[in-house]
């Protein structure tokens, strides 16, 4: 024989002060792992969703990434000549060589941080569809013009349109500002490579973009380029890049499981000093339901229950707390050259999902000893009381 489920929520309700307080520390570990998921979730997912099909960027051979990469710009030529590489209407190769550079930066609020300037031309922003124009014009070569994120002209100090950006020797005027779809290019500033490459005395590439015909196109580009010893570059696709790219979020991941398991440590002791206290003020209850038949099993697994439920109120306490934070804008270091990389945190449904069954984890672990405790209370205890 069960025991009614309305037992345990009217015995919640009775104890409702100790209820909500243990809910409340509950709901804030929820809370913070659900944070720390949408945080690692946005970051990820900046990285993901950069790239089109069928693109390909080419580094120096054993680069990381563009920054730390450099070659000749006579091998763009060579490179934008293969086959398989897609034509624009007037027949020219649909490949941009580019020149990135990074600079530190004061925020908004003082302090300073790396920001990615990319070099680049009008065939660049051709192949980037997902940049869109939102204030503004394009820069034009030659007149030390720059166009921003809008994500970066909300953070950085100089950066909203008309205002003038120093770097290097000279001063850039911000022309436009653009939206990237929440991806990585969100987080760089863009400009004529030529200017780039007179500012900064690197009359270089540190890579090329290009689009293929299709993706056999692009494969066998791929190992053109590699197979060429003498050009000592290599062909990557550009959503196999950025997905790479995606090792900044290992730090904050590492940081979100250990902050998780101490408060979640934390919220089973709090969860389980409440149970226990329950346990003790009913004692005689539960002297009361062995004599009216009811098993050890049976007080086990109600007080077992009555423990989740309590989690899983600090579940979705802790949902609640967590929503406001989706779609809110901020950065981290990217480690592989230490510049800003902005994102969103995104909370979704299977995080939420993961957080509730993150309470319901801690409702079991903090309610398995009482519960144990419950079922072995005798008649003779009951009795005593």
């Amino acid at each position: 024989m069960k025991i009614p489920l309305k037992y345990n929520i009217g015995s919640l309700w009775v104890r409702r002060v100790g209820t909500l307080m243990t809910a409340m520390g509950i709901g804030l570990t929820v809370a913070i792992y659900i944070t720390m998921q949408a945080l690692v979730t946005g970051l990820d997912a900046t990285f993901v969703e950069t790239g089109q099909p069928n693109h390909l960027i080419v580094i120096r051979e054993g680069s990381l990434n563009e920054v730390n990469s450099y070659f000749n710009r006579d091998l763009l030529n060579t490179i934008k000549l293969l086959p398989g590489i897609q034509k624009d209407g007037n027949g020219e190769p649909r490949a941009a060589g580019e020149l990135l550079v990074v600079i530190n930066h004061p925020r908004l609020t003082g302090e300073s941080s790396n920001v990615v300037v990319r070099g680049t031309t009008a065939m660049g922003i051709q192949l980037r569809p997902e940049m869109k124009l939102v204030a503004g014009q394009w820069f034009r070569r030659g007149l030390r013009e720059v166009v921003v994120s809008q994500s970066l002209s909300r953070r950085f100090q100089n950066m909203r349109l008309g205002e003038s950006l120093h770097m290097s020797r000279s001063d850039w005027r911000v022309v436009g500002v653009f939206n990237a779809g929440g991806t990585a290019f969100d987080s760089e500033i863009m400009t004529d490579v030529e200017d780039v490459a007179q500012d900064w005395d690197r009359p270089i590439y540190t890579s090329m973009l290009l689009e293929a015909l299709d993706a056999p196109a692009a494969n066998d580009i791929i190992h053109r380029v590699s197979d060429d010893r003498r050009i000592h570059l290599q062909a990557i696709s550009q959503k196999e890049y950025f997905n790479s790219q995606a090792v900044s979020s290992v730090g904050i991941k590492a940081l979100g499981v250990f902050i998780a398991v101490v408060m979640g440590v934390g919220s089973c002791f709090a969860a389980m000093n409440m149970m226990y206290a329950t346990v003790l003020s009913r004692t005689k209850e539960v002297g009361t339901l062995r004599a009216l038949g009811f098993s050890r099993w049976s007080i086990l697994s109600s007080f077992m229950l009555e423990s989740t439920l309590l989690a899983l109120l600090g579940g979705l306490v802790g949902c609640i707390l967590a929503l406001p934070l989706h779609g809110i804008s901020t950065g981290t270091a990217k480690f592989t050259n230490f510049s800003e990389v902005l994102f969103n945190f995104r909370i979704t449904p299977k995080i939420l999902m993961d957080g509730m069954l993150f309470a319901a984890f801690v409702g079991i672990l903090g309610g398995a000893l009482p519960a144990r405790r419950a079922s072995r209370v005798t008649l003779m205890e009951a009795l005593r009381m």
